[in-house]
């Protein structure tokens, strides 16, 4: 039994990015809300991300923020990875904000350090999770696609009981 049974995420550049990347490498289902025509800020134009990931579904509105919380709202917890912790992301606002509209627990972190955290909160959140996974795009965070890479990695072969090969 997984404790991580599904990874939903918009995919958007960024941590979005990395999530997804991270589902496929352990073949972790992936589930998600992308908006309309599949945008994402580096393919802007229809199919947009769903051409590389077709498990998304699109929202009715191109509105970032519709995905965002729908995101939230059909997920049992959010991961929030933040590296530069600060409030100019909106889209990281909002995931935080609907976590607390929806009632779903939802942890931010900001690095590899972190991954401890994140796996003790896991493990008391049960089993069969949809863990939704969000935080700055590439724009807002060049880092943000290694450093989701750097704590998920550890995270998931943790709570899924992954061997390094």
């Amino acid at each position: 039994m997984n404790k991580i049974a599904f990874i939903r995420t918009g995919g958007q550049t960024g941590v979005d990015r990395a999530a997804l990347d991270l589902a496929r490498k352990f073949n972790i289902p992936i589930l998600g809300w992308c908006p309309k025509d599949g945008w994402a800020e580096d393919m802007p134009s229809a199919p947009g991300i769903r051409a590389l990931f077709p498990e998304l579904k699109e929202t009715p509105l191109s509105d970032v923020a519709q995905r965002t919380r729908w995101n939230v709202r059909d997920s049992h917890a959010t991961l929030i990875i933040n590296p530069r912790r600060s409030d100019y992301s909106k889209g990281t606002n909002t995931t935080e904000e609907a976590a607390r509209e929806f009632g779903r627990p939802y942890l931010e972190v900001r690095s590899g350090k972190n991954a401890p955290e994140v796996i003790g909160w896991l493990n008391a959140l049960g089993y069969e999770l949809t863990l939704n996974i969000g935080g700055p795009r590439a724009s807002e965070c060049p880092e943000a696609y290694q450093k989701t890479i750097k704590i998920m990695e550890n995270v998931i072969r943790t709570v899924n009981h992954i061997p390094l090969k």
